[in-house]
């Protein structure tokens, strides 16, 4: 070791208040250095090009409600039902999403106010396993429609899945059927269901509870599809057209009402409740 090394090493620097990771977010669309302060006070969107980013739990019920919700427990399920093992022993993989999320589970209900309109809002957390669809998520599902009923208010669902939870193999895609089940409870009592598909929405849970909304909303470029655009070319043998998946694309074609910019959100979503359900609204 040189003396410049033995000098250096000897000198006592303090941590730094903050890393270039921490001040800086890089754009995954446009590849822009954007302040992370900046990017945060953009609801998480790219001031350059318009992406929306991925958001958590947390954020979407920031960004909605008008005062810090009332979050709504998740009925107590069976976990590991099949004792399934891949690379990783299934408890492992939820232990390590618990600990990355500080959520229980892939799918959280709240209660609050929508610019004054109660609603029941449910959001899936595709840092949760990709937001993948399981037991817990179609419980979470089912209370969350259930409150809604009593409470006589919308129930607004923003999903973001990879799919069915592979680890739970049949007993996560039973949760499409149980999930429709309920919907149709939620309609028998003449109360909206109203869908925001987020990035990224596919598989089963667009087979099912994703597309059955009232109102089908996205927000822009979003990635919304049952099979992956790979395997679908595999199987016709043709080439897709560009942005084949992608919400501007689905709403052009009739399978969406409207792409809403994520700063337009909550009042649209206000807008809605008081022409789908006014009593509601009224009483609020």
């Amino acid at each position: 070791m040189s003396w410049i090394d033995r000098v250096r090493n000897g000198i006592p620097f303090l941590p730094k208040r903050q890393s270039d990771d921490q001040l800086w977010h890089k754009c995954k669309k446009c590849e822009s250095m954007i302040f992370t302060r900046e990017w945060a006070d953009n609801a998480y969107v790219c001031p350059r090009c318009e992406h929306h980013d991925r958001i958590g739990v947390n954020e979407r019920f920031e960004q909605l409600f008008d005062a810090p919700p009332e979050r709504l427990s998740s009925p107590e399920v069976r976990e590991d039902p099949l004792k399934f093992r891949d690379t990783k022993k299934y408890p492992d993989r939820m232990k390590a999403a618990r600990s990355k999320t500080g959520e229980r589970d892939a799918l959280i209900n709240a209660y609050g106010e929508i610019d004054g309109h109660e609603a029941i809002v449910g959001v899936q957390d595709f840092a949760f396993m990709g937001g993948s669809m399981g037991i817990a998520v179609g419980a979470a599902i089912v209370a969350g429609i259930q409150a809604a009923i009593e409470r006589k208010c919308p129930y607004i669902l923003f999903t973001a899945a990879g799919g069915a939870r592979m680890q739970e193999g049949i007993l996560s895609l039973m949760q499409m059927p149980k999930t429709t089940v309920a919907l149709a409870q939620l309609r028998e009592a003449g109360l909206p269901y109203i869908v925001v598909l987020t990035d990224p929405t596919t598989g089963g849970v667009t087979a099912s509870y994703a597309m059955l909304g009232d109102v089908q909303i996205a927000e822009p470029g979003a990635l919304i599809g049952f099979a992956g655009q790979r395997v679908i070319e595999q199987t016709i043998r043709e080439k897709l057209p560009e942005g084949f998946q992608r919400a501007e694309y689905l709403l052009d074609h009739g399978m969406l009402d409207m792409v809403v910019h994520r700063h337009d959100l909550k009042a649209q979503l206000a807008t809605l409740i008081d022409y789908l359900a006014p009593e509601a609204a009224d009483a609020a």
